[in-house]
């Protein structure tokens, strides 16, 4: 064989060899980037790692979405003071909540007595209360219940415009920042719905949550637990929202009434759901009374076509 031959035929080899080699790197870098995707291998690049932080950003931001939606109150209820839900009398569904708290002890004691019975409630809780409690807080989150603001201070004097938004945004400020809960309601405190608060709320789209029902349990003399119970259900209608406390003081009536107080409300028929959902129930009740009885005006009525005529 001539040496030109020879030289020709290495040649070929080389390129054949090369070849192969970068189908085996193509084929190793789409395998690495295949597992790369399945979260099996870390990104080697600075470019990669910054990638991958901002799909694990977007898939958090996307559950923050999603807990925002579960807590988020219909339009129709915003900026409005609310009692009760409107609900008709088959709907037997009752909203449990809670004022006052976090607290280290019967927070977490009525947290246990809620999981127990598969119940989700309101908790409408005092900034100070979290700062000084954040884990109770963020236990109260991660046990699927709903956070309400109650203010800072729990004050209960007239206030200025200043004075109210400070109460009111800061313990929204520390409610997210612990919870991650963006919280669209409020409970005056004491019910005062004419010293400053209840308006800065409204004017914030915030829903004004009053109670129809309550156990007395923050009363100077508070009851003793079988009345707490009876104060509860002797009255209790469907769409109810029920006030307890699990702060301001010793609760500890309180923990003892609560299960006493489910039991009775599940013997009556009744279940429990959280003010959102409360809320967003008389919303789909007035939607599906509005389909089926349309408001009509007088020129789309029957009778009007005829004098027309």
């Amino acid at each position: 064989m001539s040496s030109r031959k020879l030289s020709l035929l290495k040649l070929i080899i080389i390129i054949l060899v090369t070849g192969a080699g970068s189908l085996g790197i193509s084929l190793l870098l789409a395998t690495s980037g295949f597992e790369h995707l399945l979260g099996n291998i870390k990104p080697k690049s600075e470019s990669g790692k910054a990638s991958q932080d901002k799909l694990t950003s977007a898939s958090a931001q996307n559950i923050s979405l999603v807990t925002n939606q579960i807590n988020e109150i219909p339009k129709p209820f915003q900026g409005t003071i609310v009692y009760q839900a409107k609900l008709k009398a088959n709907d037997k569904v009752i909203a449990l909540t809670f004022d006052d708290g976090p607290g280290p002890k019967n927070t977490a004691q009525i947290l246990e007595i809620l999981k127990t019975n598969h119940i989700k409630a309101t908790f409408f809780m005092i900034g100070q209360m979290v700062k000084y409690f954040p884990q109770v807080a963020k236990q109260v989150a991660a046990d699927g219940h709903v956070i309400g603001n109650h203010t800072w201070h729990h004050w209960y004097f007239q206030m200025d415009g200043a004075t109210a938004a400070s109460e009111i945004d800061r313990t929204a400020d520390i409610i997210y920042k612990t919870t991650g809960e963006k919280t669209t309601l409020f409970r005056p405190p004491g019910g005062f719905l004419n010293n400053g608060l209840a308006e800065y709320a409204k004017n914030q789209k915030y829903a004004v949550m009053m109670w129809s029902e309550e156990s007395g349990d923050a009363e100077r003399r508070s009851p003793q637990v079988p009345m707490q119970v009876e104060n509860v259900l002797k009255y209790v209608k469907p769409g109810a929202i029920v006030l307890m406390h699990d702060g301001g003081g010793n609760r500890s009536k309180s923990v003892k009434a609560l299960p006493k107080i489910i039991a009775g409300l599940k013997a009556q028929g009744y279940r429990f759901v959280t003010i959102p959902q409360l809320l967003e129930m008389q919303a789909q009740e007035q939607h599906l009374a509005e389909v089926a009885s349309p408001t009509v005006t007088k020129d789309e009525h029957p009778n009007n076509q005829l004098n027309h005529q």
